[in-house]
């Protein structure tokens, strides 16, 4: 591992991405999310999750080429576009503090930098999505030739579970839970 853009995706970027992720989580508990804009919100925060964490899936398994450089461009405004929604929507609900936004502003530009380090690594791929270059673009799917060390991915995998997608599911228990209680009461 002699590449340094390498070496800050897997030991900086996605590192501070997952503590953001598990911050922002903290903010919206703090502000009782389940009984403000409840599940709903929860539900958006998922869709942001699968709409991060499908390109970094399929950055770690497979080789980056044109089909995964694409996808993580169409992603990243897909999930541009939700958070805005998200924020939108949220707003109208409950109090987003100064931390929380500070929080989403590295929510939205992990993303991107890690989108552009990804690009930077691959550029021969990217530049053929546009018909330029020495190579054809490349739309297969085809796992790592000289994948990324098991322990590393188990790890992240593992990581993303425990502190990205149980805390928001958990969220969304919790707004449903709220929302079935009011109903009730």
């Amino acid at each position: 591992m002699d590449d340094p853009t390498l070496i800050i995706l897997m030991y900086f970027i996605i590192p501070i991405w997952f503590v953001a992720g598990i911050v922002d989580w903290f903010c919206h508990r703090r502000s009782n999310i389940s009984g403000t804009s409840g599940a709903k919100e929860s539900l958006i925060h998922l869709l942001m999750f699968a709409e991060v964490g499908i390109p970094l899936f399929m950055v770690l398994i497979f080789e980056v080429n044109s089909l995964i450089i694409a996808i993580s461009i169409l992603l990243f405004f897909v999930h541009e576009a939700t958070a805005m929604w998200d924020v939108s929507y949220a707003v109208t609900k409950r109090r987003v503090g100064p931390i929380e936004q500070h929080v989403h502003s590295f929510l939205e530009m992990i993303p991107l930098l890690a989108l552009v380090l990804v690009v930077g690594r691959h550029w021969p791929h990217f530049i053929a999505l546009f018909g330029f270059g020495d190579i054809p673009a490349d739309f297969a799917l085809q796992l790592k030739e000289d994948p990324l060390p098991t322990w590393y991915l188990v790890t992240v995998l593992l990581i993303a579970l425990a502190l990205e997608f149980v805390p928001y599911l958990e969220e969304l228990m919790r707004g449903l839970k709220d929302k079935n209680q009011n109903k009730e009461g």
